[in-house]
């Protein structure tokens, strides 16, 4: 990274991504804030046209690739969201795409991702290299990396969600308090982090994991990176990278941003409730700031919190599951 990540950076993602991505809307279930005990809006990014905010990221990315890079295509690394993004994204702009993910991918996720056009070749989470196999295709082909969250471009347009959370609240007269989302590689928090100077009185940052692949918030913890002893082994397929970005954490860092973690248990009850308060349908990675929120409620007593809801991906018959064990 050249320079330091500003606020005119994401403004400027924001002027370029806004033909091809929607302003999702702010939510607010007026009940259930009387249960918990406090203000809960939930950024819908589910409803992004690929399900998930990965789409932000991308279009900031790959409309900025030179006329060579267009021509010779790209590739990314994704268990399924950004695989989606850059899919889509580069059918909108003709440019050919290749994706890497994992074989234990999500169907739904899958199947999309070739919907869209895109090559898919598959690695095994624990027996191959996946950035080794990335990059022999990258060079063999030409094709440019995506990265799907270390890299300022994507960082830049994931933070216009910030961007939208601060124009909807003060539209709305509210100061919130905190703001939580979803964490793989930092990219989204990073983003928003980026546009806290905007609010009068600066929300709090914090980053929602699964347990046991916490290590954004180890590192924030520690103030170096850390990694994670293992690389699958909870519902949240989405939030698995291994460690914190280069350039994300030392903008979480300078924030004060602080992390969260959440059971694959209390990531359900969350998909419940996203499902029954707010009407919308959460894939578990892009209800692990919901579920953190929900099990800190004592801490957000009386304050305004938005959660990101990240995404919406999930196949029908494990949402279906999770949402018959509340019976």
């Amino acid at each position: 990274m050249s320079a330091p990540l500003t606020l005119a950076d994401v403004e400027a993602a924001a002027a370029r991504i806004a033909p091809h991505v929607e302003a999702t809307p702010l939510l607010a279930a007026p009940l259930l804030d009387e249960e918990i005990g406090f203000r809960l809006l939930v950024k819908a990014e589910n409803l992004q046209p690929i399900g998930a905010f990965k789409l932000r990221g991308a279009f900031n990315q790959i409309l900025q690739l030179t006329e060579e890079e267009r021509r010779r295509g790209i590739i990314a690394v994704s268990s399924g969201n950004h695989a989606q993004a850059v899919a889509f994204a580069a059918r909108a702009m003709g440019v050919s795409a290749t994706i890497v993910m994992p074989r234990d991918a999500p169907r739904v996720k899958l199947e999309r991702t070739k919907a869209l056009g895109a090559r898919v070749e598959f690695y095994d989470r624990l027996s191959n290299d996946r950035d080794a196999l990335t990059r022999r295709l990258a060079e063999q082909e030409g094709l440019r990396f995506i990265h799907p969250y270390d890299d300022p471009r994507t960082i830049a347009g994931q933070g216009t969600i910030g961007l939208e959370i601060f124009a909807q609240t003060r539209a709305k007269d509210i100061a919130p308090d905190a703001i939580i989302a979803s964490c793989s590689g930092g990219g989204l928090a990073a983003g928003i982090a980026l546009t806290l100077q905007l609010f009068e009185r600066a929300p709090q940052i914090f980053t929602a994991e699964p347990a046991g692949f916490d290590d954004m918030r180890r590192s924030l913890d520690s103030g170096e990176p850390q990694v994670n002893a293992a690389l699958t082994g909870s519902i949240c397929d989405a939030l698995l990278a291994p460690t914190p970005g280069r350039h994300t954490l030392p903008i979480l860092l300078a924030c004060g941003a602080q992390g969260l973690a959440a059971s694959d248990a209390q990531v359900e009850t969350a998909m419940r409730v996203a499902a029954e308060h707010f009407r919308i349908v959460l894939e578990p990675g892009g209800a692990a700031a919901l579920a953190c929120a929900l099990i800190e409620r004592e801490s957000f007593a009386g304050k305004t919190v938005v959660v990101v809801a990240s995404g919406g991906n999930v196949d029908r018959a494990d949402f279906a599951s999770i949402l018959d064990r509340s019976r």
